[in-house]
């Protein structure tokens, strides 16, 4: 492909990004891939070239964009060499016009912009949402450990016990300790998590919003297998993904609970009042997460967000009646917006008088209301949010 033909092929992907955003439709990365897929003619030189024009455009419009030509052509805005490439020529875009749509510039839609603000997310911090995310990996301790395991790249060690950091698009997936279940690729944030939680040999511990199971696989590792540790979530297909996994990593996992939206205290009733630890890894907006999918923040409306807010507040709830007197609650969302962070913590202590939030110290993070926020400027993860909450 020509570098102006790689262009155009750019925005051919970037409509069909903009069209799946508006209608909740694929990812960018399944889009980016499958395009490809249909294209064979396209060298991996040629995929890596346009897929970073797709991302670089991506990542430079706030709202979300009219097309994929207004989004590039507002990338070529301060490059001239891009501009150079809308030349016309065989698979080329045409010129740009003096007067055509230009995407507007920006961290995010106007409303959001305005409450990562009111969040305390502005100028740098804020820039650094749409960063490119480094790669980090968890050493699995069932299998190895950080100091002494040999991999074909040495990594960085990160704040996370068992943490290494790696480039971007470095393929760790096809390394033997990846196959073997030493390593799993895990964000440095995401490990503190699971640090906050400290789960215990012995224990009783509930990930009660497992998903795939990357932290139950972690909190796995922290028991050293010994204990009862329950996953639970209401997305079937997740929570299947986890038992190979667990397999892999040599985990044990005594039991993964399907939940059914709106009645998942039935299905956890055998666990009420018995539990040492729960997590509560909500789902969330995902601002913290942005530097990996940054188109996420066009899909994302006001009252999505409210709606998530509530079933925050109502997973906190359920949560504390599987915690037994003197146990603990960890509450985490990959968000920066105080509405499901320090704003939820502190409604959940409202709610809640019994409870108090505990100290937490990770290595990392700045206190923000009951609790810690991580963010990609100040500690190089993804962004989070995270309390941990104690009963008498």
């Amino acid at each position: 492909m020509t570098p102006s033909a790689r262009v155009q092929a750019a925005i051919e992907i970037l409509d069909l990004v903009v069209a799946a955003a508006k209608s909740n439709g694929a990812p960018a990365d399944r889009i980016v891939g499958e395009w490809f897929r249909s294209r064979r003619f396209a060298g991996s030189g040629d995929r890596r070239a346009v897929r970073d024009l797709v991302y670089a455009a991506i990542r430079n419009c706030g709202e979300v964009p009219a097309s994929g030509r207004a989004a590039m052509v507002s990338v070529a805005q301060s490059d001239p060499m891009l501009a150079a490439l809308f030349d016309g020529s065989r698979h080329a875009p045409e010129p740009i016009a003096a007067d055509e749509p230009v995407a507007a510039q920006g961290v995010a839609p106007r409303w959001l912009e305005t409450a990562l603000a009111a969040s305390g997310i502005v100028g740098a911090e804020a820039a650094a949402l749409l960063d490119r995310a480094p790669l980090d990996i968890r050493v699995n301790a069932l299998k190895a450990d950080r100091a002494t395991l040999a991999l074909p790249l040495a990594g960085q060690p990160i704040v996370a016990p068992q943490g290494l950091r790696f480039p971007s698009g470095t393929q760790v997936e096809q390394w033997p300790a990846f196959l073997d279940g030493a390593i799993e690729v895990q964000d440095g944030g995401s490990q503190l998590i699971c640090a906050a939680l400290a789960a215990q040999p012995g224990e009783t511990v509930v990930d009660l919003c497992a998903g795939a199971g990357g932290k139950t696989l972690a909190l796995a590792a922290q028991m050293e297998n010994r204990g009862t540790l329950i996953a639970c979530d209401t997305d079937r297909g997740r929570l299947a993904r986890l038992g190979p996994r667990a397999v892999r990593a040599g985990a044990i996992v005594s039991e993964t609970v399907l939940l059914n939206p709106g009645d998942e205290a039935a299905s956890l009733a055998p666990w009420q009042g018995r539990a040492d630890a729960v997590l509560v890894d909500a789902p969330c907006s995902g601002s913290g997460t942005w530097r990996r999918n940054p188109e996420a923040r066009w899909r994302l409306a006001e009252a999505q967000l409210a709606r998530l807010e509530a079933l925050q507040a109502h997973i906190l709830d359920l949560a504390t009646t599987l915690v037994r007197p003197g146990g603990r609650i960890v509450y985490a969302t990959c968000s920066l917006l105080d509405r499901e962070g320090a704003g939820q913590a502190a409604g959940f202590l409202f709610r809640h008088p019994l409870w108090h939030s505990e100290p937490l110290s990770l290595g990392a993070g700045t206190s923000r209301g009951p609790g810690l926020r991580l963010t990609p400027l100040s500690d190089s993860t993804d962004g989070f949010f995270i309390a941990r909450f104690a009963t008498a």
